[in-house]
């Protein structure tokens, strides 16, 4: 198979081509340089053409011989094909020459288009350079804007805005930008970027922190009033239905009827608490996932700043603006627990609350270590009960508060007894023991409204009409008050207290008790000793009489009160000490009594040896007889107080009739003189019988068994034991041999037989009693 022969290209075809080529085509945006890539090539190979012609040209000349001799052989032959060869040389020349000359053209052609090629291509790239430049400059400028921006953002707190953008950063799609050093130096900023955010985002907590510490007594101080608003109306509402008597404000009762009016206290018309700036911090250090150290940051502030609220020592007078701050304190902390979710653990806000708790106790015991006021731990109280109640709203536990409040209860007990002794020791000492009386029914209802009477008593006094003198002195009336004055402020304290119901009520009893007993009783002895006016001390034991009866009136009316309040049973044991001292009021009446007789008795001037009898009674009896009886009629007591004072008057005057006859002082005696005290007796138990107490004569059976035995001479009677147990038995052996003694000493002292004799059997007579009972001590 012949070889492929090369195509052939004449200067027609070239040129032909050439013209074909619109190197700028005005439809284009670009220009045509493409068309040009087969005609350089056609040119190329043309050039080969002619380098290949020239060495064909050689070799023709070189077998020039050859083929004249071939021509020589082959002469018809090779003149055609001379001919044909110089044809084609001919056209070869011409060929070469166009080709010569189009290469030159197409040089020239391709010099500028080459030139205006690469021109072109320069500055489409210094174009595309420019452009990515600026693209990149546009980038880092936006970029820098924005960190520029977030510094913005910082200073005007918008803390998240700043951190999203720092995000935005760090998340943009990769660019050529994303490979520029100052792209990367922007990526290593970052974190000091994050960590300014953090900073400023501290700060903000921090003075978010001290404005709150400066807002959060304005917010206990809204809190406390508006339960002082609560408690109010709730009283109110309470003492128009009994049914909710028993119901304290907090209960369930209470919270249901206040739900429907409650009070924002943090976001009101007064104050507004903006929680924005922890919430942001929150979630600032949420997304920097650094929220245990803020967490741990906000407790250690929140521990120093309750450290802080407490001063020390504490004042009492302090105390109200310190349970508005620690009431603001712990509502703020109660708020961030609830909107923090997490954020807060209640173990920590309740660390916070029993650690302030504990030292809030033990300052206000320090402070009222020295106080001896009771108002002081009243109003103590008061303070912490609104304390108390407003944080209880807060669902905080308040049981230790409680204990603490019962603990000064106690102490505020024994300051209101103290002080109330004083007040009846004054009331009793002060008193002047006179009948009370009013002028006006107005002021007779007052009084009744306040006095312990029996249910007949208080009835015949209501009836009674105005003027009136009551039974009692002043100081039953006053004391009466006092102790309602007392029984009011004791249960005051307690009121709202979460307390043991027995104990308060024990401890009432046992200050009642105390009160009655060593306050009101002993102090009515005191008064008693120093009293030397029957009419007085009749007064005292009218006024003892009450007191008993106030005693179990005011237990039971006591007991019914507790009982409407779910509480105990009040024991009184008072009465007994009233009793007691009510024994030695008539005691010291009797005292009084004898005291005059004794002035009678010294008036006395008895004969005891006498020569003859006496038919009438001695004169002082006459004057005793009539003083007794007025005075002990005129006394305002019960008759068989009244009865007591007689016989213990008669008792008296029968002792001293009989020491007469018996005492040591007086050495002898006749009988005339013993007549003489009959005499006396008889007219005693006339006075006693005419005036209707003739029970009393009986005191004198010893006097009379004693005076008959010896002047009947019934003293042999008296030995015979039969006789002595059954119609002697009243006479005592030691006074009765007394007595003979002296009637012996008197016969041995007579110059006549017969008194001799008589005394001689009289001293015999003593012998014989004296024997009878030898060790018998009367």
């Amino acid at each position: 198979m012949p070889p492929r022969r090369r195509p052939q290209f004449n200067q027609d075809n070239i040129e032909q081509q050439l013209q074909q080529i619109h190197l700028l085509d005005p439809s284009s945006s670009s220009e045509n340089l493409e068309q040009l890539g087969p005609i350089i090539r056609q040119i190329h190979t043309n050039r080969q053409q002619d380098a290949y012609l020239r060495t064909l040209q050689a070799l023709i000349d070189s077998k020039d011989a050859e083929i004249e001799k071939i021509c020589g052989d082959n002469y018809q032959d090779f003149i055609s094909s001379v001919s044909t060869l110089f044809t084609v040389k001919s056209y070869t020349h011409n060929l070469r020459d166009k080709i010569g000359t189009l290469d030159s053209s197409v040089s020239q052609v391709g010099r500028g288009l080459a030139e205006k090629k690469r021109a072109l291509l320069q500055s489409k790239k210094t174009a595309a350079n420019l452009d990515e430049a600026i693209d990149n400059l546009q980038a880092s400028l936006r970029v820098l804007d924005v960190v520029d921006r977030v510094g913005e953002m910082v200073k005007e707190g918008k803390y998240w805005s700043a951190l999203r953008s720092l995000e935005d950063i760090q998340s943009m799609p990769p660019t050529s930008l994303s490979q520029t050093p100052l792209f990367q130096h922007l990526l290593t900023s970052l974190p000091s970027l994050r960590g300014q955010i953090k900073d400023a985002v501290t700060a903000s907590t921090k003075q978010w922190l001290l404005e709150i510490r400066n807002l959060t007594g304005q917010v206990g101080k809204l809190a406390l009033d508006s339960m002082e608003y609560r408690t109010k109306r709730w009283r109110a509402r309470r003492d128009k239905d009994p049914m909710l008597r028993l119901s304290r404000v907090g209960s369930a009762v209470e919270t249901v009827t206040y739900e429907k009016i409650e009070y924002n206290i943090l976001d009101n018309e007064n104050l507004k608490v903006d929680f924005k700036p922890l919430y942001q911090s929150i979630h600032i250090y949420n997304t920097l996932d650094s929220l245990d150290e803020l967490r741990k940051s906000y407790q250690a502030d929140r521990k120093a700043q309750s450290d802080l609220i407490l001063p020390t020592p504490l004042q009492l007078n302090s105390l109200l603006p310190l349970t508005e701050e620690i009431t603001g304190f712990f509502i703020i902390e109660s708020h961030v627990l609830n909107t923090t979710g997490s954020f807060r653990s209640e173990r920590e806000v309740e660390e916070l609350w029993d650690a302030l708790v504990e030292r809030l106790t033990q300052a206000v015991e320090y402070a009222l270590k020295n106080e001896a006021d009771p108002e002081s731990y009243l109003r103590v109280k008061e303070v912490l009960m609104a304390f108390i109640m407003t944080l209880e709203s807060y669902s905080y536990s308040t049981q230790s508060l409680h204990t603490f409040i019962l603990r000064l209860f106690e102490k505020y007990a024994t300051l209101l007894e103290r002080q109330f002794s004083k007040r009846f020791k004054d009331i009793v000492l002060q008193d002047d023991y006179q009948p009370m009386h009013v002028e006006k029914p107005a002021e007779k209802e007052a009084v009744l409204k306040v006095v312990w009477l029996s249910k007949i008593e208080q009835d015949e006094l209501t009836r009674a009409s105005a003027p009136l003198n009551f039974p009692w002195s002043q100081s039953f009336y006053l004391s009466c008050e006092d102790i309602r004055n007392f029984v009011q402020r004791f249960y005051q304290f307690i009121e709202g207290v979460s307390q043991h119901h027995r104990n308060v009520d024990e401890l009432l009893s046992k200050s009642l008790d105390a009160i009655l007993s060593r306050h009101v009783a002993e102090s009515y002895g005191e008064r008693l000793a120093k009293t030397s006016t029957l009419s007085q001390v009749a007064q005292m034991i009218t006024n003892l009489e009450h007191f008993e009866v106030a005693c179990v009136e005011l237990e039971r009316s006591l007991t019914s009160l507790r009982s409407t309040q779910r509480g105990g049973t009040i024991r009184l044991t008072a009465a007994g000490s009233f009793g007691t001292t009510l024994t030695r009021a008539l005691q010291r009446i009797n005292a009084l009594i004898t005291s005059k007789l004794d002035d009678f008795f010294e008036l006395s001037e008895y004969d005891w040896t006498p020569t003859t009898r006496e038919d009438a009674p001695s004169m002082y009896l006459y004057e005793l007889v009539n003083w007794l009886t007025t005075v002990v009629d005129s006394l305002v007591i019960k008759e068989t107080y009244k009865d007591e004072a007689y016989r213990g008057a008669v008792t008296y005057i029968a002792q001293c009739l009989i020491e007469f006859l018996t005492d040591r002082n007086i050495p002898m005696m006749n009988e005339n003189a013993i007549s003489n005290i009959l005499v006396d007796l008889d007219f005693l138990e006339d006075q006693f019988k005419s005036t209707g107490r003739s029970h009393l004569i009986s005191v004198f059976t010893e006097l009379r068994s004693t005076t008959s035995i010896v002047l009947e001479d019934k003293v042999a009677e008296y030995l015979v034991p039969a006789l002595r147990q059954t119609s002697y038995s009243s006479i005592k052996p030691k006074r009765l041999q007394a007595l003979l003694e002296k009637l012996a000493k008197y016969g041995a002292s007579c110059r006549d037989a017969s008194s001799r004799e008589k005394g001689e059997k009289r001293r015999k007579e003593t012998d014989a009693v004296g024997r009878l009972f030898p060790g018998e001590n009367r």
